[in-house]
C-alpha cells in the first residue's frame, strides 16, 4: 500500500515537472528579446559521484547508489559583451543533493563524523543524507548563431539544514521492527559548497557538470569525501 503511494505521488511529481516545462517553455514564446538577453532561467536534475577514501576511522567502502538524483534550479542576470556572441551571468540557485549508500551515520565523537557500514544481518529500504544549498553562480558564456551555447563559470553555496533518512529495520534495537530515522544534527559538515562548472546546449537543453573543490565534512573531521555532478538543465530563457 505505501509503495503504490510513493509511486502516486512520484507520478504527479513529475507530471507537475511536465506542465511546468511546458508552461516555461510557452511563455519563453512570449518574452521580448530584450528579457531575454538581460535573464535566464534554468531547472534540471543530475546525478552525483560521490569519491571516498577509506581511513582508519572509516575502514570499510562504502557502496554508493548508482544513481544519486538532484535537482537544481537558478536565475542569472546576463552581461552582453557589446554585439559580440560572448558574456557573463551572475545569479542566484538553489540545489538538492542527495548521498545513498549503505551506511549509518556514528554521531558518538562530537569531534568526527563516522560512516558505519549497515551489517548484513539488517534488511534496509533506504539510507542517504540531504543536502539543500543556497547557490550564487558566475558564469562566461558564448552563444552561436545557430544557438549552441557553451557555459564555463565557477559556484560558491551556502548549505542549509541538512538532514540524515534511513528506512529499515531498528539497528538502534536490534528488535526486527521496521522504523524510520530522520535527523538534522549532522555535525562537522562543510557550510560553504565551491567549484567549477560546465554546460554545454542547443537552444534550451543543456548537458552540465559541476566538479566540487570543498570536502563534504570539515578537515579531519570526517570522512575524505566529494561529490562531482553530471545532468541536464533546461533554460527556456
Amino acid at each position: 500500500m505505501k509503495k503504490g503511494i510513493v509511486l502516486n505521488l512520484k507520478a504527479v511529481f513529475l507530471s507537475l515537472l511536465l506542465v511546468l516545462l511546458v508552461q516555461g517553455y510557452t511563455q519563453a514564446q512570449v518574452v521580448n528579446e530584450s528579457t531575454r538577453k538581460k535573464f535566464s532561467i534554468g531547472l534540471g536534475m543530475f546525478t552525483d559521484i560521490w569519491t571516498y577514501q577509506q581511513s582508519i576511522e572509516n575502514p570499510a567502502p562504502i557502496d554508493f547508489r548508482t544513481i544519486n538524483q538532484g535537482f537544481q534550479t537558478f536565475a542569472t542576470y546576463n552581461l552582453n559583451f557589446g554585439q559580440s556572441n560572448f558574456g557573463a551571468a551572475v545569479g542566484l540557485g538553489f540545489r538538492a543533493q542527495n548521498m545513498y549508500g549503505n551506511y549509518l551515520i556514528d554521531v558518538g565523537d562530537p569531534n568526527y563524523t563516522k560512516l558505519k557500514i549497515i551489517p548484513d544481518s539488517l534488511s534496509w529500504r533506504r539510507a542517504k543524507i540531504c543536502l539543500p544549498y543556497l547557490e550564487l553562480p558566475v558564469e562566461l558564456r558564448f552563444k552561436s548563431n545557430n544557438k549552441i551555447s557553451v557555459g564555463i563559470g565557477f559556484k560558491v553555496a551556502y548549505l542549509l539544514p541538512a538532514h540524515y533518512k534511513y528506512v529499515g529495520e531498528n539497528y538502534l534495537q536490534d528488535t526486527g521492527d521496521k522504523i524510520r530515522v530522520k535527523y538534522r544534527d549532522i555535525p562537522n559538515l562543510q557550510q560553504f559548497s565551491y567549484g567549477p562548472t560546465v554546460r554545454i546546449g542547443y537552444r534550451w537543453f543543456n548537458v552540465a557538470g559541476y566538479f566540487s573543490l570543498s570536502k563534504l565534512f570539515e578537515k579531519g573531521k570526517g570522512p575524505d569525501m566529494y561529490p562531482i555532478s553530471i545532468g541536464f538543465i533546461l533554460m527556456p530563457y
